[in-house]
């Protein structure tokens, strides 16, 4: 049996209005399966990038800890 998945609903970071390199991920897909999805806001029909929950934690401490 092969289900259509459901479609993702993307949220922006907050920086996404700022003018710079910004990315989307769907929480509740993250809450659902584990994985997150994570694209380039800029290119919402380009590549996604999904990567595992514990995996994101760490993109998020990395990034929180950079100066930007």
């Amino acid at each position: 049996m092969t289900t259509t998945p459901e479609p993702l609903h993307w949220s922006k970071s907050s920086y996404s209005d700022n003018g710079g390199n910004c990315v989307e991920w769907s929480p509740s897909h993250a809450s659902a399966t584990g994985i997150v999805p994570v694209r380039d806001s800029k290119r919402p029909s380009g590549p996604v990038l999904m990567v595992s929950t514990d995996a994101f934690a760490g993109l998020i401490s990395l990034a929180r800890a950079a100066k930007l």
